[in-house]
């Protein structure tokens, strides 16, 4: 009983020095909060959730010491700092219908063709192509992607499986046009003799990441030998919803029939998106509606 009662005062300090430096840890996020805080210029509205999780769209019109002063379109709020979780500033043309569309994760490609426009830097994706096929991209700075990818046929060796590189270099010529220049190189098992084959491209982009049209010009090689003859490849992409794009991507050789075309849905969110869609080709062969193609991505 002696050494029950004895350890109380230890207990009693021990609760009283974690309530002091709990205390201690939300003034600090309350002090890190306010120097975040602050009014915005006209080209952006802020979002700002609160610690209930509720989320309102305004602008911050005045700040004092431990509230601020939140304008949003059914009028002016009082908030405590204490009571705010997170503020983020977006741009005026990212609120449509009263809802914040977040930017388009997968502004960099179609389904399988690069667009003129570049990861930036810290900024990649995973991405899987029929489960069995599986890719990475990473930007090394906002002028330098590297990628790559690999089959995963099960029961198949390592040597029986495609492998391929996509290095990616661009810039933003202006303001709707990025350019990009790069190659897709790609080793293939053929007969137990392993063959490299690719195309070296240029590409352009011309839009808003939500709405925009890109025309690429590559040639195709295997191992050394360059083809004679030019890859045409005309693409877009159209965001119809805050989580819903159609994209299309078609590739032709010139003074060829039968061009490969696509034409599908994206369904994504700020992270992740899945690609439904379908192939085919135009012509006598064509089928309709076309071989299926899924893919899902994850931003990162």
């Amino acid at each position: 009983m002696y050494r029950r009662l004895s350890r109380l005062p230890i207990l009693q300090f021990s609760v009283l020095m974690l309530a002091l430096l709990s205390g201690g840890d939300v003034l600090s996020q309350s002090d890190r909060m306010k120097e975040q805080l602050k009014v915005p210029d006209s080209s952006h509205v802020q979002i700002l959730t609160t610690m209930d999780g509720s989320s309102n769209i305004g602008r911050i019109t005045e700040v004092k010491e431990t509230e601020i002063l939140f304008a949003t379109e059914l009028g002016t709020i009082t908030i405590p700092v204490v009571k705010i979780k997170e503020i983020k500033a977006v741009p005026v043309a990212s609120i449509k219908g009263g809802n914040y569309w977040f930017p388009n994760p997968n502004r960099t490609r179609l389904f399988f063709a690069p667009t003129g426009r570049m990861l930036e830097k810290g900024e990649g994706y995973f991405q899987d192509i029929y489960i069995f096929f599986a890719g990475a991209a990473y930007g090394l700075s906002s002028n330098f992607t590297i990628g790559g990818a690999a089959s995963l046929i099960p029961g198949a060796d390592i040597d029986e499986q495609v492998f391929y590189l996509t290095p990616k270099i661009g810039i933003k010529a202006s303001g709707k046009i990025d350019l990009a220049a790069g190659a897709l190189l790609m080793h293939i098992p053929v007969d137990d003799a392993p063959t490299t084959v690719g195309i070296l491209y240029g590409v352009g982009t011309y839009g808003s990441a939500d709405a925009s049209v890109t025309l690429g010009l590559g040639y195709g090689f295997a191992d050394s030998t360059v083809a004679n003859k030019p890859v045409v490849m005309l693409g877009g992409e159209y965001r119809i919803s805050r989580r819903l794009a159609l994209v299309s991507e078609n590739w032709m050789v010139p003074g060829e029939g039968n061009p490969l075309v696509s034409y599908g849905i994206r369904f994504f969110g700020p992270e992740i998106s899945v690609d439904l869609a379908f192939l085919t080709t135009i012509g006598k062969e064509g089928l309709f509606p076309g071989v299926p193609y899924v893919d899902f991505v994850f931003n990162f």
